[in-house]
C-alpha cells in the first residue's frame, strides 16, 4: 500500500500518517469524514417539520346564529309573499244616493204611522144618523147627540122635515166617504192610474221581438248554448252493403302528385296511386289497382300564416279507362292530417326590399334643403308627408300578400274516402 505521502507500506506495519485507532480508520476508497459541525439550536415538540408560519386568526361566525338569521329571513319572506297573494278584501263603497231623503206622497205622509194611531170610534150614535153626526163632528159643528129610545109622536111637518133631513145626511155621507182618504184609498186609486198608464205605453210583446231580436251567442257561448239532442235512440237501422265490391267509406286511397302545387293561382292536379285497394267487406278483391289516375283541385285562397294546401278529388280514372266521379272526396298528408305541406315562401324578401324604401324615402325626405321660404317650407312638408305616405303603403301592401304554398311534385298523400265507392272487380290477368 501507498501512504499519503507516497511510501509503501509494509505488510504488518502502520502506515506513518493514518489513524492507529481501528474504529477511526476510513475504509479502502472512502473519503475522510469533515469536522463536525455547530450543533443546531434546540427545536421545540410538534415544529421540526413547519415549512411556514402561522396563519392570521379568522373570525368565524357561528353557526347557530347564521341559522336562525336565515329562519327569519326566510319566515318575513313567506310571510310578505302570502300577504302579497292574499285576496284584496272588497271595500264597501259610499252610498252617493241617499235613499231615505227621497219625497214621499202627501197621502203616505198624512196616513196614520201604525194600526195603534188609528182614530177610535166614540159613543155609538143611533141609527142612520150616526155617521152623519160623526161626520159633523169631525168637521168641528158642535151637534148634539139624539137619546137613544123610543121617539116621540110627532106631526106628520115634523116627520117630514125629518126625513128630508135624513136623505140629506145619506147624500152627505156618501159624498163624504167619496173624497175620504182614510188608510190609503187615494194611494190605490194613483196606483191604478200609474198602471194603467204603463200597461198603455207597453207595446205588445211581439212588437218589442220583432223590433229587438234578442241577440245570439257565437264562439263559445253559441256552442255552449246549443239544444241538447233529446233522442237517445237512433232512428236509423243497419243496412247491408250495396254490392260486394264496394270501399266503403273511412277507407285510405294512397297516392303521390305528379303534378306540383303553387297556391298563387287555382288549378288542377293529377295523382297517381300507390298501392293496391281493395274491398272493405273482405279485403281480397282487388277494386283500385297500382297506377290509377286520381283528377281534382287545390284551394289557392291561402291566409296569413296558413301552411297546408287543401285537396280536393273529383274522378278516379282506371287503367282499363273506366272511371267514376269521387264527389270531391277530401286529400291529407301521409298521416291523415287535412291538406298537404311542403315548402312556404312568406316573402320576407320583399317585405325587407319596402321597409329598405320607405326608409330611403324618409331619409331623402328629412335631409331636402332647410330654408326659411314659407312657400318651400309647404312645399318641404308636402313633399315628406307624400313620400312617408308612399312609404307606408309599400310595406303595407307586401305585408298584405299572403304566403305562397309550393308542393313539389312525387309528394305523397292520402285520399280519404267519405262515401262509399261502387266499383268493378278486376279481370283476372291484371
Amino acid at each position: 500500500m501507498t501512504g499519503p505521502g507516497g511510501e509503501r507500506a509494509e505488510a504488518g506495519k502502520p502506515v506513518v500518517g493514518l489513524p492507529q485507532d481501528p474504529a477511526a480508520r476510513p475504509n479502502v476508497g472512502e473519503e475522510p469524514e469533515a469536522a463536525p459541525a455547530a450543533a443546531p439550536p434546540p427545536v421545540h415538540d410538534g415544529q421540526a417539520f413547519r415549512l411556514r408560519g402561522d396563519p392570521p386568526r379568522v373570525m368565524r361566525l357561528s353557526r347557530k346564529a347564521l341559522a336562525s338569521i336565515g329562519a327569519v329571513t326566510c319566515l318575513g319572506i313567506g310571510g310578505a309573499l302570502v300577504y302579497a297573494l292574499l285576496p284584496a278584501r272588497p271595500i264597501d263603497a259610499p252610498n252617493l244616493v241617499e235613499t231615505e231623503s227621497r219625497n214621499k206622497a202627501d197621502t203616505v205622509t198624512a196616513a196614520p204611522a201604525s194600526y195603534d194611531k188609528v182614530p177610535k170610534l166614540g159613543q155609538p150614535l143611533p141609527g142612520d144618523l150616526g155617521r152623519p153626526i160623526l161626520s159633523a163632528q169631525q168637521n168641528g159643528q158642535p151637534v148634539p147627540a139624539p137619546p137613544i129610545g123610543t121617539p116621540a109622536p110627532q106631526s106628520v111637518d115634523s116627520r117630514i122635515t125629518a126625513v128630508e133631513q135624513a136623505r140629506q145626511r145619506i147624500m152627505q155621507e156618501r159624498d163624504t166617504a167619496r173624497t175620504s182618504r182614510l188608510f190609503l184609498g187615494e194611494a190605490m186609486s194613483s196606483v191604478r192610474t200609474l198602471a194603467a198608464s204603463a200597461e198603455q205605453a207597453m207595446p205588445p210583446a211581439s212588437v218589442g221581438i220583432a223590433a229587438n231580436p234578442a241577440p245570439v251567442p257565437t264562439g263559445k257561448r253559441g256552442f255552449m248554448a246549443v239544444a241538447a239532442d233529446r233522442s237517445t235512440v237512433s232512428n236509423e237501422r243497419i243496412a247491408p252493403p250495396v254490392s260486394p265490391y264496394i270501399v266503403q267509406a273511412g277507407s285510405i286511397i294512397p297516392a303521390a302528385l305528379i303534378t306540383g302545387i303553387q297556391s298563387d293561382i287555382p288549378g288542377q292536379i293529377t295523382a297517381q296511386v300507390t298501392q293496391n285497394v281493395y274491398d272493405s267487406p273482405t279485403g281480397r278483391i282487388l277494386l283500385i289497382p297500382q297506377g290509377s289516375r286520381l283528377i281534382g283541385e287545390y284551394d289557392s285562397e291561402v291566409s296569413a300564416g296558413q301552411s297546408r294546401v287543401l285537396l280536393a278529388w273529383d274522378r278516379l280514372i282506371l287503367p282499363g279507362g273506366h272511371s267514376i266521379l269521387l264527389d270531391r272526396q277530401p286529400g291529407g298528408d301521409a298521416s291523415g292530417m287535412a291538406g298537404i305541406r311542403d315548402r312556404v315562401n312568406y316573402h320576407w324578401g320583399s317585405v325587407l326590399k319596402a321597409a329598405l324604401v320607405s326608409t330611403l324615402l324618409g331619409v331623402g325626405s328629412e335631409l331636402a334643403t332647410d330654408s326659411d321660404d314659407a312657400l318651400v317650407e309647404a312645399l318641404r312638408y308636402g313633399t315628406q308627408d307624400t313620400i312617408n305616405q308612399t312609404g307606408r303603403q309599400v310595406v303595407q301592401r307586401q305585408l298584405g300578400i299572403p304566403p305562397t304554398l309550393i308542393i313539389r311534385p312525387g309528394h305523397v298523400l292520402r285520399v280519404i274516402v267519405t262515401r262509399d265507392l261502387v266499383l268493378e272487380p278486376l279481370p283476372k290477368e291484371q
